[in-house]
């Protein structure tokens, strides 16, 4: 049996769960990045103006040498990835090369992180956040504010802030979740049916907080001003890029990263691992409730590939618990004699199947919505370069991974069901039974 994995090990915290457990850096403190801070710390301006590029190509190639400590290497990941961007997608066009002075320092630090030297899920949310007014309560959500965004509007900052409230909340569906798989370790069926039942409701408060986007991110502002520079830059030829990716400073073969995604966060994947739930490439998903074989495995799904977009530690822990997560198995062993369990596990794929269904709701109407209203609106003067491009009429819409978005997701929310241990899950949670009913609740299309 494999090792019972403690998250403590990898930087994952019962009260922060993947957010760090201390504010993250706002500033560098060494005067010798000042050049770094003052660009990023203007750059909704030097975006608005156009100067970012060249402002950047006059900096200095700084070292990275002087970085002392993971908040500071976090911060540097931070405002590379916010100037990377800025220089790419902040003009009328984007540009193929990033310049020594991003290139180099951004590849080194990425390295020591773990991650890749792209805006990610990481350096856009989870290291993106500080307080309003100085308090000893870190964790009093209302004082908190972003660090950096690419328009300096209250749309992106509550973009950002959400994904940082749901990390937060999420502290306990990662408590009670690894409390189940504890349980099921030490064969306790009563443990195991008391902490799923808390992880279904806890997953179901989720989705809730999830909503809460719409409360001061408006549509419009996010798909046309806001999501462009979230880009990466693969599957982004038709927007203006290279098919390749791009060269970063003195490097002769491009690099090829997708953009900063919610498949990032680790949540969400440590719930799809925990629960047993499989992602394949899009259109190849097997028949539900059939075993996998050698010809159906999921390595090469684009959830998958996310999680090298993800902190090392973090990574590292999804795998470990990978190779440790028991609890389908565990029911589908004991729930026979206690039909509880069968219920309490189903319950949490049936909440999960449903957080899809309103992420997909959040999707419709904030990007294929939006992608409508640009083809009947035409070129206007809110149109600009990158994902809020005008495309042909009936050209697929495309995230900011470079995934077709509606077709990704669908098939996301379709899978979460898959899994189901009893009869009456596998009925209630196969594909067109739940989702017509939440769609229909929902005013949601399928079509």
């Amino acid at each position: 049996m494999a090792e019972f994995p403690n998250m403590e090990d990898f930087d994952v915290f019962p009260n922060t769960g993947f957010l760090p457990n201390e504010l993250p850096l706002s500033k560098l403190p060494q005067d010798y990045y000042q050049p770094w801070e003052n660009l990023v710390n203007n750059l909704p301006s030097l975006i608005l103006t156009k100067r970012i590029r060249k402002l950047v190509e006059k900096l200095p190639v700084l070292s990275t040498e002087y970085l002392n400590s993971e908040p500071e290497y976090r911060r540097a990941y931070q405002i590379l990835g916010f100037l990377g961007h800025g220089y790419i997608w902040g003009t009328d066009e984007p540009i193929n090369k990033l310049p020594e002075q991003l290139g180099k320092p951004w590849i080194e630090v990425a390295d020591h992180l773990g991650l890749p030297p792209i805006a990610t899920y990481a350096g856009l949310c989870l290291w993106n956040f500080k307080q309003i007014i100085p308090s000893d309560n870190i964790w009093d959500l209302d004082n908190l504010t972003t660090i950096n965004t690419f328009t300096g509007s209250i749309d992106e900052s509550w973009f950002y802030l959400v994904s940082v409230y749901f990390e937060y909340t999420g502290s306990f569906t990662l408590k009670v979740g690894m409390d189940a798989l504890k349980a099921a370790y030490e064969n306790n069926d009563a443990k195991l049916i008391e902490n799923l039942q808390n992880l279904a409701e806890s997953i179901d408060h989720l989705g809730s907080v999830m909503m809460k986007m719409e409360e001061m991110c408006d549509p419009h502002v996010f798909y046309f001003r806001i999501r462009p520079f979230l880009a990466g830059w693969k599957n982004m030829a038709d927007l203006g890029l290279d098919k390749d990716g791009i060269i970063y400073g003195n490097e002769t073969k491009p690099r090829n990263y997708s953009g900063g995604s919610n498949a990032q966060s680790s949540l969400i994947q440590f719930l799809d691992i925990l629960l047993d739930v499989k992602h394949y490439p899009t259109g190849e998903r097997p028949a539900p409730h059939q075993p996998v074989t050698e010809d159906s495995k999921s390595e090469s799904s684009f959830m998958d590939i996310q999680r090298k977009y993800m902190p090392g530690q973090h990574h590292d822990f999804l795998d470990k618990l990978q190779k440790a997560s028991r609890i389908r198995d565990y029911v589908l062993e004991h729930g026979e004699s206690n039909p509880d369990l069968i219920l309490s596990y189903d319950a949490c794929l049936a909440m999960l199947k449903s957080f899809r269904d309103k992420h997909i709701q959040i999707v419709t109407r904030y990007i294929i919505l939006q992608a409508k209203n640009k083809v009947k609106m035409g070129s206007t003067s809110t149109m600009r370069s990158g994902l809020a491009k005008l495309k042909k009429q009936g050209q697929e819409e495309k995230g900011t991974g470079g995934t077709s978005l509606l077709p990704f997701l669908k098939q996301c929310r379709d899978e979460t069901g898959d899994p189901a241990a009893g009869n009456w899950g596998k009925r209630i949670l196969s594909d067109g039974v739940m989702r017509l009913k939440y769609s229909k609740s929902n005013g949601i299309n399928e079509d």
